[in-house]
């Protein structure tokens, strides 16, 4: 079965327990069909492996600190850092990849987080003491809902209007529908209208309202063909 046919099926016997790590394995494996999802999945189980201890104190250093992982700067919508594959090997990425490895290594140890879709910038929010965000991108750092506005209007601007709903929990199928996003965006602009094909296909197995309608997506999808 092709990846994109697999991760259709994942996402319609799933639902809004969708597996994150497979979903994201799955979306690397149909830009890379030659993808070893085995050998993705036991990266993330040595990074759970090794850490040091079972809270979120040990785990952002783990990650974010000795553990390399951290924003590329020089090229941001390089495709790559999209992949978890290649996040996890090049230990670079944006702030929802970086996140996702995150969520994933600490799901592994049982420290539960939770993916926040603030607008323009991912975080993540500790479900033990929900007043902590974590910022993924910029080293772990730990904020409060204060510092995620402050962080919110330094990227959007001081005069973009700002709602404590952007702070809101999402699941996995929100989370897997934003990756796709920014690979639509990325390939868009890039004109690799191969990878544009594979994402709107995926796009579309997703239910509403994450996904995309398919009459919509074949719409888009036809200059391509």
């Amino acid at each position: 079965m092709e990846p994109s046919q697999r991760f259709a099926a994942l996402v319609a016997t799933s639902g809004e327990h969708l597996p994150l790590d497979e979903a994201a394995v799955l979306i690397a494996a149909c830009a890379e069909p030659d993808l070893r999802s085995g050998a993705v999945m036991a990266q993330l189980d040595v990074l759970a492996e090794t850490c040091p201890g079972y809270t979120l104190d040990a785990l952002v250093p783990h990650l974010f600190g000795r553990g390399g992982f951290g924003p590329d700067r020089a090229d941001y919508y390089d495709p790559r850092n999209s992949l978890i594959n290649h996040v996890l090997e090049r230990r670079l990425g944006i702030p929802i990849t970086l996140s996702v490895i995150a969520l994933e290594v600490g799901r592994r140890i049982g420290v539960p987080m939770s993916g926040v879709g603030m607008p323009g910038h991912f975080l993540l929010q500790d479900k033990v003491d929900r007043s902590v965000f974590i910022d993924p991108f910029h080293g772990g750092q730990l904020l409060d809902a204060q510092g995620c506005q402050r962080l919110f209007h330094q990227l959007r601007g001081p005069e973009t209007s700002w709602s404590a709903d952007y702070l809101e929990p999402v699941g996995n199928l929100s989370i897997v529908a934003r990756m796709l996003n920014n690979l639509r965006v990325t390939y868009g602009q890039r004109h690799d209208y191969g990878g544009l094909r594979w994402v709107l296909e995926l796009r579309a197995a997703l239910p509403p309202p994450y996904g995309e309608d398919p009459g919509a997506a074949a719409r888009a999808m036809a200059p391509l063909n």
